[in-house]
């Protein structure tokens, strides 16, 4: 059964993610999502759970109380279909695709393979990193929920866009790239333990790798996007140190 509650005392997307978080936290809540705007939560759940359980997992500063009964057999059903899965990741997807397509330009005549992989972690890199400072301030929150570094160092989120900008000009200038290589190895293999283990756990959580603004759910996509990026890295090392 889905639920609408109203939600006060949200004043930004920081406060949207720990609404999230705290709710997501509930056995029985099986998804959750957040509408700043609205000021609204809505809310699936397994089995009722009561108003007051909700708010005792709150802060003291947020107050929420129901607004609408979304149950499928109840008269004030939605009429509309859940979004698939492709329909929820498609800005990710398109995103990707971009990344991609300006890669294989860039290098097709002549053909340079690992000038193409270099491109594309670079444009990858510096691409995701400009979504995650379009809300800065929620970015932190959102990684914590699923990257073991970032929930145990919350001061790595703050710094982590930045690494992403170093790393992804790092390769697009040919700069260390050995170092940039290995960091890359480093960082996005704890966050693909962090992702597997949500993924495992079957919790819905958002995925932070385009910031907090597109609102993409934590899939599967999420891992094979961290695990191309640490098999490319993985082959240019051994091309180098084969050299």
């Amino acid at each position: 059964m889905t639920h609408i509650y109203k939600v006060t005392g949200m004043t930004c997307n920081g406060c949207k993610v720990s609404v999230e978080e705290k709710l997501s936290s509930i056995s029985e809540i099986q998804n959750v999502s957040v509408s700043l705007e609205k000021s609204e939560a809505e809310v699936t759940m397994q089995k009722h759970v009561p108003v007051s359980e909700l708010q005792s997992v709150l802060p003291v500063k947020y107050t929420i109380t129901p607004k609408e009964d979304l149950n499928v057999f109840s008269s004030n059903a939605i009429d509309e279909e859940p979004k698939t899965e492709f329909q929820q990741l498609f800005p990710l997807l398109l995103i990707f695709g971009y990344i991609l397509a300006a890669s294989v330009l860039l290098n097709a005549n002549p053909w340079r393979t690992s000038d193409f992989m270099f491109d594309f972690m670079g444009l990858f890199y510096v691409v995701f990193s400009f979504f995650k400072f379009v809300d800065y301030k929620g970015f932190p929150k959102s990684f914590a929920m699923y990257d073991p570094l970032a929930k145990a160092i919350p001061v790595y989120g703050w710094v982590y866009p930045f690494i992403e900008v170093v790393l992804g000009l790092a390769f697009l200038m040919r700069f260390q790239v050995e170092i940039a290589l290995i960091i890359t190895l480093i960082i996005l293999g704890i966050t693909t333990i962090g992702v597997t283990k949500a993924l495992f756990s079957k919790k819905s959580i958002q995925c932070a790798c385009l910031g907090t603004a597109l609102q993409l759910p934590m899939t599967k996509a999420t891992f094979i996007e961290n695990t191309i990026m640490i098999l490319m890295a993985i082959f240019m090392l051994l091309k180098i140190y084969s050299v």
